[in-house]
């Protein structure tokens, strides 16, 4: 079952739709923004997330870094790591999700990297996802994958990394953190 959003977007499954109105809604009402840093999904997280009305007040943007020289150059994520370990590794996730936060000054930054399949890549079987949380509390890094078609594990990983963005913002709304008007100023120099 799908639903579509008002403006009359694309439809998107019920759990990503959801997920995606809780997030933007917990961002919201704790007064917080995100970025993301998206590989294997394209983009999928960030139109899910500007697809729920009023999400420019908590959404700052999005990089969509598919190839892996891109991780680099545009996240940050370190070059040595990448030719070490390839693109699909928790500490890549990691560094996404902290350099999409930094780089776009949001409080949150989400990054996800995988392999959709039906190859495998850098030795990673299709279905293998991370999932990388940053924001002010520090950042955690997730196994998200999933089974199924390409598109299968695509919106299986945008619904995993909305829900993972819910729980760590209702986590961070009970403390200290960068929101209520003091956001991070953007980094936009190259490594």
């Amino acid at each position: 079952m799908t639903k579509a959003s008002p403006a009359g977007a694309d439809p998107w499954p019920d759990g990503v739709h959801a997920a995606a109105v809780a997030a933007v809604e917990a961002l919201r009402a704790a007064g917080l923004t995100v970025a993301t840093a998206e590989s294997l999904t394209g983009g999928l997280i960030g139109a899910a997330l500007t697809s729920v009305p009023g999400s420019s007040a908590v959404y700052r943007g999005g990089v969509v870094a598919y190839a892996t020289d891109l991780k680099h150059l545009l996240l940050g994520v370190d070059a040595d790591l990448l030719d070490r370990v390839g693109a699909v590794h928790p500490d890549v996730a990691r560094g996404m999700a902290e350099g999409v936060r930094h780089r776009l000054g949001a409080d949150y930054g989400v990054g996800v990297t995988g392999v959709a399949g039906p190859d495998p890549q850098d030795g990673a079987a299709p279905g293998t996802v991370w999932l990388g949380l940053a924001g002010p509390g520090g950042c955690r890094v997730v196994d998200v994958s999933a089974s199924g078609s390409r598109s299968d594990v695509r919106l299986a990983t945008t619904a995993r990394a909305l829900a993972g963005l819910l729980e760590a913002v209702t986590g961070a709304t009970d403390g200290p953190g960068t929101g209520a008007g003091r956001r991070p100023e953007p980094v936009l120099e190259q490594p």
